[in-house]
């Protein structure tokens, strides 16, 4: 393994760690604006309130994207056992 291996490996990681994570946290950051918006007009300060709507959306989001995040893993692994085999 050469350096531009070595890149090319590290540049294939992060990119996989983006597409598994980005949208789960995406999703996450838009329902803590949308909860902290409603609770600037209600004037509501509750800090507890945003917790529950963030899990629930983070555990709906994972159940639906989690076939996504499968397949991205498995081709990922299937790329780097290919990579260790080959040498």
């Amino acid at each position: 393994m050469n350096a531009n291996d070595a890149i090319d490996l590290a540049h294939q990681t992060v990119v996989v760690a983006l597409k598994l994570g980005a949208p789960v946290m995406l999703l996450a950051l838009v329902v803590g604006l949308v909860i902290s918006f409603l609770q600037a007009l209600t004037q509501i300060q509750e800090m507890t309130l945003t917790f529950v709507p963030k899990m629930l959306a983070i555990l709906v989001s994972l159940l639906v994207l989690l076939p996504f995040m499968l397949t991205t893993l498995t081709a990922f692994m299937h790329s780097l056992v290919n990579r260790i085999i080959t040498g």
